[in-house]
């Protein structure tokens, strides 16, 4: 009987994205089909995650927390570089891309296996993991069945809802090497045409929770309660 817990149904879709980036990086299928199965796949696995699993590691094991913000902006990243990689599918630069995208992927999928979801089972009994696997796989399931290739390519496609702050806790701080981050002007409100871009790193900044699935006007949104 397959397996039915949580990490074993995350686990398991990990190891089926590595097969499908082997395929690609092999030259084995049509690409275009196959980066159109990856973002799908991806798409839906990583939404599953932010709705279903990564809050309950978060209510699980406080001590996470830190973790759990750090996988939701991997998930941010890696969703950036796969975009990239797509619009090189014709280039002699794809290989480099999709080679980044890569990567980031198993640079997240080593953390998570190894310290994010240790921690969930640790923390919670087997029948959790069961209850928990089975949300995950319905959200995953209902969000896939979505994600048809006309859908993927004219967004915006399905959003997971805006996450609040844990009461009484501070915005974790992040972790990992990025970019300069876009500066507010001083005295004024948001950037003005600001781009995803510049609000999700200004969203950064700020330690603002839940910030790699937002829109551009829910991280607007956050920002200006944030104040």
């Amino acid at each position: 009987m397959p397996a039915t817990d949580a990490i074993s149904l995350i686990e398991a879709d990990h190891r089926m994205m590595e097969a499908l980036f082997e395929r690609v990086l092999a030259g084995d299928g049509d690409r275009m089909a196959l980066l159109d199965d990856i973002t799908a796949q991806l798409t839906a696995h990583a939404r599953a995650e932010e709705l279903e699993v990564y809050p309950a590691v978060r209510r699980a094991d406080p001590g996470e927390e830190a973790e759990v913000e750090h996988a939701y902006d991997e998930h941010h990243e890696a969703e950036h570089l796969l975009r990239a990689a797509r619009n090189l599918v014709a280039s002699p630069h794809f290989t480099d891309a999709f080679t980044a995208f890569v990567a980031a992927v198993a640079h997240h999928v080593e953390e998570e296996e190894k310290e994010v979801l240790p921690a969930l089972r640790d923390a919670v009994d087997a029948a959790a993991l069961d209850r928990l696997g089975t949300a995950f796989q319905r959200e995953r399931d209902a969000i896939l069945a979505e994600l048809t290739p006309e859908a993927m390519r004219t967004p915006p496609m399905r959003q997971p809802p805006v996450r609040q702050p844990p009461v009484g806790r501070a915005p974790a701080r992040q972790s990992g090497t990025r970019t300069a981050p876009t500066r507010r002007p001083a005295g004024t409100g948001l950037p003005a045409e600001a781009t995803k871009e510049q609000l999700y790193e200004l969203a950064q900044q700020a330690g603002i929770p839940g910030r790699s699935s937002m829109t551009k006007q829910q991280l607007a949104a956050a920002l200006a309660r944030h104040g």
